[in-house]
């Protein structure tokens, strides 16, 4: 078995996988269907919890989280991703200890949203806040998520958001990484979690995770053979305590991530900050403890 394989690892981003709610999203939703049909993602059919749960056991995932997805249509003008809480509920009833929730913000809603993003936390377990700004054309550092934000610190939970590229059709500019300085300086008590590595700002997103303490950077989506030279050095050195792996599934499979990652030759002391431990400190209420110091014992 190789070092790597060892080492289980924490998802902080899958999207939905049921086949219920694929086809909704990415067969019925035409801003979703053309980016799967563009990318040719087979796995988008989705899959029932068991065998999900299998495919997690066979790459030795052993915690994932799923955003109970609020996406904006920019040019329809509707809700063209939504996942509900109680989709996700149904899932991780089936998978304890597995599956947890991070609950979806649409800025719109204001104080009943933010009452929807407690609830979530609170009643459901979820353990984290997630926003995806493209659609809403609203940029991070906006008044608009501030309320959610300053929830997010109250509850001592941390906010996934996705910052630099998106693939659907719409504004990437509100998704710049630099914004999320404002927000960083603002609420120095909230843990932020960036996504997709901040692609294609990826200096930018670096520069504010080695600066801000509380900022963190997740792989989401892109495959680790495309990861920017300087993030891979980044990730293996100065910044090994800041970057945590997501897969963005379906648009990245655990097996192909993992073999991916290990030809990056990272270093051994790394990739269990990688691919677990960053992760369970940044997730607090995943309840996961550090496997570093256990892998490397058992690679004697």
């Amino acid at each position: 078995m190789a070092e790597i394989d060892r080492i289980p690892m924490i998802d902080v981003w899958v999207n939905m996988f049921t086949p219920e709610v694929c086809h909704r999203v990415y067969v019925e939703t035409p801003e979703l269907k053309g980016v799967v049909d563009w990318w040719g993602l087979d796995s988008a059919k989705g899959f029932e919890v068991p065998d999900f749960v299998q495919r997690l056991d066979d790459a030795n995932v052993s915690k994932i989280v799923i955003p109970s997805m609020k996406m904006w249509a920019h040019q329809r003008r509707a809700l063209c991703y939504s996942v509900e809480v109680e989709e996700i509920v149904a899932a991780a009833e089936q998978a304890p200890g597995r599956i947890y929730g991070a609950a979806g913000i649409n800025p719109w809603e204001g104080m009943k949203g933010v009452r929807k993003l407690e609830q979530a936390i609170t009643e459901y377990g979820f353990v984290a806040g997630h926003i995806h700004a493209y659609g809403f054309d609203t940029p991070l550092n906006h008044r608009d998520w501030y309320p959610f934000y300053a929830k997010c610190a109250e509850l001592g939970v941390p906010v996934i958001v996705q910052v630099g590229h998106s693939a659907e059709f719409m504004p990437i500019a509100v998704g710049q990484p630099v914004l999320i300085d404002d927000v960083a300086l603002y609420f120095p008590e909230l843990t932020i979690i960036c996504s997709h590595t901040g692609w294609p700002w990826v200096e930018e997103m670096m520069a504010l995770a080695w600066k801000h303490p509380n900022v963190h950077i997740a792989t989401t989506t892109h495959a680790p053979k495309y990861w920017d030279p300087k993030f891979v050095k980044f990730a293996n050195s100065r910044g090994q305590d800041k970057v945590m792996f997501a897969s963005g599934w379906p648009t990245m499979d655990h097996i192909r991530a993992r073999a991916e990652i290990e030809a990056l030759g990272l270093k051994e002391t790394v990739l269990p900050k990688l691919l677990h431990d960053n992760a369970a400190k940044a997730l607090p209420r995943l309840e996961a403890e550090p496997v570093g110091d256990v892998v490397a014992t058992a690679g004697r």
